[in-house]
């Protein structure tokens, strides 16, 4: 299985920007986007809002992110502590960042800064538990090499490539997250996907 995933890789964070495209708040003028990466996603969102913020605290990913953004005059692309960015914002997005964070204490920030209507949309990583987990994992484990043909059919030259990115396992299970998700938004929606992924989507009552 590891050797089909080799042959044929594909981004499974990038695989989810068509479900943040899909899920945007209505009003639409600044988004911000938390351990923006390479960039990818802010040159996704620049066409739907006004202004768009990228955060990273590696340097090596905002320079990436920077040049991926070049001539998108709408977008920046800033360092530091991601919670010094000025709200209010109409839409916070993560993509895999939220199990490197305080999920608690990120979550709270997220509702403080969200304009009233604002939306937060997270793609992201819990540790298996429950038998519901498992099964999700087993299905994404089965469909991986599938979707990876589908999406890069010519075998990859090379060996594989560490990821470009900071990776860390996540600690909580998809259960114990979804009760501080709740807690602290009441009304989330969170669901298991393949691709060893979940998703969170909030509306920050108007």
């Amino acid at each position: 299985m590891a050797r089909l995933n080799a042959r044929h890789p594909w981004s499974h964070n990038d695989h989810f920007h068509a479900w943040i495209l899909a899920n945007l708040p209505a009003r639409r003028g600044v988004a911000l986007d938390v351990g923006c990466g390479r960039g990818e996603l802010l040159a996704a969102l620049s066409p739907y809002f006004v202004t768009v913020q990228g955060n990273d605290i590696d340097a090596g990913m905002r320079e990436k992110a920077t040049a991926r953004c070049t001539g998108l005059s709408n977008v920046t692309v800033r360092g530091g502590d991601w919670t010094d960015a000025p709200g209010p914002v109409d839409a916070v997005t993560m993509i895999a960042v939220l199990h490197h964070l305080d999920a608690a204490a990120a979550l709270q920030h997220v509702r403080r800064i969200l304009a009233p209507g604002g939306r937060f949309l997270a793609v992201g990583l819990a540790r298996p538990v429950s038998a519901v987990d498992h099964l999700w994992d087993l299905a994404s484990t089965v469909t991986n090499p599938m979707i990876g043909y589908v999406k890069h059919p010519w075998p990859a030259a090379g060996k594989p490539q560490p990821a470009p990115f900071p990776v860390r396992d996540p600690t909580m299970s998809f259960d114990e997250l979804k009760n501080t998700v709740v807690e602290v938004m009441p009304g989330a929606v969170m669901r298991h996907h393949l691709a060893f992924r979940h998703t969170i989507l909030w509306t920050k009552p108007a």
